[in-house]
C-alpha cells in the first residue's frame, strides 16, 4: 500500500499531458452531433436536422472560440488553460479537423441524406434537373420577389469591397464586357437578402413526383445572375458567407446596461472575420481575392459541396414518418388531484423530469400566483425566456394586479440579448422591478418564489430548476424542475433574491449552496470526503451528470479520489477536459456522453456521502464561468421517492445505455458504445418516454 503512496505523490497533477484542451473537447461534441445524421434510428428528417444542428453549433464555435483564440493569438494575451497548448497550435489542430469534418457533412448530404429523402419524395432540386415548366416558374418568382431586393455591387475604385454582415449568404460573380457607364470592372458581388426564404417550396401543380419539391435561392439567383448586370454577361457565381467574432465586448460599467448592450449588439454583425466558407467550384484566384479582402489565410477557407448556410435549411414536411413521433408530456398526478397549484405543493414536493413531463405546472403556478388575491410578492430569475413568452404574460399581468414583482433579468445571455432587453422593458412598463443581476456575474440560477398569505402569517413556495423558463426549450431539453414549500429551502431562495437585489455581504445559506461562493468549495469538500473514506478502505462513490467539466481543481480533486480508489462515473454532454483511464491516475474514472432526441441538460450531482447518498441537482456546470463567475444554485434533494427517481431515471438509465452513449478515451477522442453480444439495446430517453409519456 505505501508504494502506492509514494507512487501517487510522484505523480504532477498540473502536467499539462494530464488534461484535454476546452475547445477541441468541444469540437468533439460537435462531432457528435454530426455522427447522428448517420444514426438510422433517428427518422430521416430528424438526421437531416442533426447536420443542420452540427452547422449553427459550428458557426458559434467560430463566432466565439475561435474567434477568441484568433484574439489571443493577435493581442498575446489569455493564458493557456490546464492542458498548456498555444493559440497557434489550437487553432491549426481545429483547422485539421474541421476541414474533415465539413467534408464528411457534405458527403452525408449530398450522397446519403438527399438521395434517401428523394425516394421519400422530398427533393431539393437542383438547376440542372428543372424541368421547362419549373424553369418558367423560377424566372417569375425571380422577377417578382427576388429580383427587387437585390443589390448588386460592382467593385471597382468608387465601389470597394462592401461590409457584409455576419454569416450572409453572398455571391461574387465574375463578369464580362462593359456597363452602361462604359465601366468594366470584372468582378462583383450579391449580397443574398435576409428577408428572404433559403429554400422556395415549388407550387404542386408543376411537379410531377409529390408535393414536397424544394428549390435553393442560391440556385434561383445563379440561374438568373446575368439579368442583374445589363449589357455584360455573369461568367461564373460562387456563393460564399463570412463568419465573424460575435463575442460581445459590453463595458460592465456603463451607466444603463440595456442602451450599452444595444450598442454592441449592431457591431456583432461586423466584427473581425474568423472564416471564410465558399462553393467548392470556385476558381482559386477568386478564393484568394476573397481571403485577401476579408484578411484571412488559406486554413480560414472552407470549400464546400452544396450551400454554404445549412444552418438556414430548416424546414418541415408533412411526412409523419420522417419526423419524431410527437408526445404528450405527462402532468404529475400530485397536480392532477387538486385545483390549485399551491394545494398540491402543500402535499409535499414535486419533482418535474422535462421534456418528458410538462412545464405547464410551473407556467400554472405563475397564471396562478398572478390572480391569487393572497399573493403579496413574485420573484424570479429570467436568463433566457424568448419574445412571446407566456412567463412574461403571468409576470405583467402580477405587477399589473398590484403584487410586488421581481425579475432578475440577465441581459447578457448571449445570443438572446435581443429578446431579454424586450423582456426586461415589457415588465417594466407593467410596473415590475427589474434587475440586471450583478455586474460583472451572469445571473444564470433558475429559480422563483411566491410568497402567500396563509392564515395570520405567509408561507413560501419556491420552483428551483437545472434549466432555463423557456417554454420552448423545455420541449427539446431534459430537465429538472423541484417545486417546494419546505420552510429552509424556501427561505434560502429569499436570500439570494435579497443578495441579487440589494447590497450586502453573500447570503447564509443553510441548505443551497451558491456561486460564486459555497458551491465550489462544497464540491471539493464532498470530493475529498470520499477520498478519504475510500483511503479508509470504506465505501466511496460518485456519479455526476452535467454539461462541461474544465475547472482545473475539480479535475485534481477528482484524479485524487480516484487514485485512493474512489469509483466515478461522470456523464457529460459536451467539454470534459480530464483525462479518464490513465494508469495510477485517473483508472478509476470513467466519461460517457448522451446524444440524442432530446439535449441532455440536467445537472445531477451523487455523492455516497459514507451511506448518506446526497443528491443535488444545479443550474451550474462544473466549469470555471459557473462556479466563479456567475450566480448558480445547488440544491439539495431530500424526499427519499423523489431522490430514489432521479437516481434511477437521471443517473442509472444513462449509465446503462448502450444505444446513444459514447465514451471518452484516454486521447480526448470518443467511442460509440455498442451493446454486448446478446445484450438488448437500451436507450435512457427512449425509456423515459415510454415510461414517463406513455408513448
Amino acid at each position: 500500500m505505501n508504494h502506492i503512496a509514494n507512487h501517487h505523490h510522484a505523480i504532477d497533477l498540473d502536467n499539462h499531458d494530464y488534461y484535454i484542451n476546452r475547445e477541441l473537447s468541444l469540437l468533439q461534441f460537435n462531432l457528435r452531433v454530426l455522427e447522428q445524421a448517420m444514426d438510422e434510428r433517428h427518422p430521416l428528417m430528424e438526421r437531416l436536422n442533426f447536420l443542420l444542428i452540427f452547422s449553427s453549433n459550428m458557426d458559434e464555435f467560430f463566432e466565439i472560440r475561435v474567434a477568441g483564440l484568433k484574439n489571443r493569438l493577435e493581442t498575446g494575451t489569455g493564458q493557456p488553460g490546464p492542458d498548456g497548448m498555444l493559440a497557434q497550435e489550437i487553432l491549426d489542430e481545429i483547422a485539421r479537423v474541421t476541414h474533415e469534418a465539413v467534408q464528411r457533412q457534405y458527403h452525408i448530404l449530398q450522397d446519403i441524406l438527399l438521395p434517401a429523402l428523394a425516394e421519400e419524395g422530398v427533393h431539393f432540386l437542383r438547376r440542372e434537373h428543372w424541368t421547362r415548366r419549373q424553369a418558367e416558374w423560377v424566372k417569375k418568382y425571380f422577377r417578382e420577389q427576388v429580383y427587387p431586393v437585390l443589390t448588386p455591387i460592382a467593385l471597382d475604385p468608387a465601389h470597394p469591397f462592401p461590409r457584409l454582415v455576419n454569416k450572409s449568404l453572398n455571391f461574387i460573380v465574375p463578369l464580362d464586357g462593359k456597363d452602361a457607364f462604359g465601366r468594366s470592372t470584372g468582378l462583383a458581388i450579391v449580397p443574398a437578402p435576409r428577408s428572404l426564404p433559403r429554400l422556395i417550396r415549388l407550387p404542386e401543380h408543376i411537379c410531377e413526383n409529390g408535393n414536397d419539391n424544394f428549390i435553393f435561392l442560391s440556385s434561383m439567383i445563379h440561374a438568373h445572375v446575368s439579368d442583374l448586370f445589363p449589357g455584360m454577361s455573369a461568367t461564373g457565381c460562387y456563393q460564399f458567407r463570412v463568419t465573424r467574432n460575435a463575442d460581445l465586448e459590453v463595458d460592465e460599467d456603463a451607466e444603463d446596461l440595456a442602451s450599452a448592450l444595444k450598442g454592441e449588439l449592431l457591431s456583432r454583425r461586423y466584427g473581425d472575420e474568423v472564416r471564410l466558407e465558399v462553393a467548392d467550384n470556385c476558381p482559386r484566384h477568386l478564393v484568394d481575392y476573397l481571403l485577401e479582402q476579408f484578411e484571412l489565410t488559406a486554413q480560414d477557407a472552407y470549400e464546400v459541396n452544396g450551400p454554404v448556410n445549412l444552418a438556414r435549411m430548416f424546414t418541415s414536411v408533412n411526412r409523419p414518418r420522417l419526423h419524431y413521433a410527437p408526445f404528450t408530456p405527462r402532468v404529475p398526478a400530485a397536480l392532477k388531484k387538486h385545483e390549485s397549484v399551491f394545494d398540491a405543493i402543500d402535499q409535499g414536493d414535486i419533482l418535474l423530469h422535462h421534456p418528458f413531463e410538462s412545464f405547464s405546472p410551473v407556467v400554472n403556478l405563475l397564471a396562478e400566483a398572478a390572480r391569487d388575491p393572497k399573493v403579496l410578492a413574485i420573484k424570479q430569475t429570467l436568463y433566457r425566456t424568448g419574445t412571446n413568452s407566456e412567463i412574461l404574460d403571468h409576470l405583467e399581468t402580477a405587477a399589473r394586479n398590484g403584487k410586488e414583482v421581481t425579475a432578475v433579468v440577465e441581459l447578457r445571455a448571449r445570443f438572446d440579448e435581443e429578446s431579454n432587453i424586450e423582456g426586461a422593458r415589457r415588465l417594466q412598463e407593467a410596473g415590475a422591478m427589474v434587475v440586471y443581476g450583478v455586474v460583472g456575474y451572469k445571473t444564470h440560477a433558475k429559480m422563483l418564489l411566491v410568497v402567500r398569505r396563509d392564515g395570520d402569517g405567509i408561507k413560501r413556495y419556491a420552483h428551483l430548476g437545472t434549466g432555463n423558463y423557456h417554454t420552448k426549450t423545455t420541449r427539446i431539453y431534459t430537465d429538472y424542475g423541484l417545486m417546494t414549500a419546505e420552510k429552509g429551502l424556501c427561505q434560502d431562495v429569499h436570500k439570494i433574491f435579497q443578495e441579487l437585489t440589494g447590497m450586502g455581504k453573500a447570503a447564509r445559506l443553510k441548505h443551497l449552496k451558491h456561486s460564486p461562493f459555497t458551491l465550489h468549495p462544497s464540491l471539493i469538500s464532498w470530493i475529498d470526503f470520499e477520498t478519504e473514506q475510500a483511503r479508509a478502505g470504506k465505501p466511496a462513490r460518485i456519479i455526476a451528470k452535467f454539461n462541461s467539466l474544465t475547472e482545473s481543481r475539480i479535475m485534481q480533486a477528482l484524479y485524487r479520489a480516484s487514485q485512493a480508489g474512489v469509483e466515478i462515473d461522470l456523464i457529460v454532454r459536451g467539454i470534459c477536459c480530464l483525462r479518464p483511464g490513465i494508469p495510477g491516475l485517473s483508472e478509476n474514472i470513467r466519461v460517457r456522453s448522451i446524444i440524442g432526441r432530446f439535449l441532455e441538460h440536467t445537472r445531477i450531482y451523487h455523492f455516497h456521502h459514507a451511506g448518506e447518498d446526497l443528491l443535488y441537482c444545479s443550474s451550474a456546470d462544473w466549469m470555471d464561468r459557473n462556479l466563479f463567475n456567475r450566480v448558480e444554485t445547488c440544491f439539495p434533494v431530500n424526499d427519499p421517492l423523489l431522490k430514489m427517481r432521479i437516481l434511477r431515471e437521471g443517473l442509472d438509465y444513462y449509465l446503462r445505455d448502450n444505444g446513444q452513449a459514447w465514451t471518452l478515451n484516454p486521447d480526448g477522442t470518443y467511442t460509440r458504445v455498442q451493446p454486448e453480444e446478446g445484450e438488448a439495446p437500451f436507450l435512457a430517453q427512449q425509456a423515459l418516454l415510454e415510461e414517463l409519456t406513455g408513448g
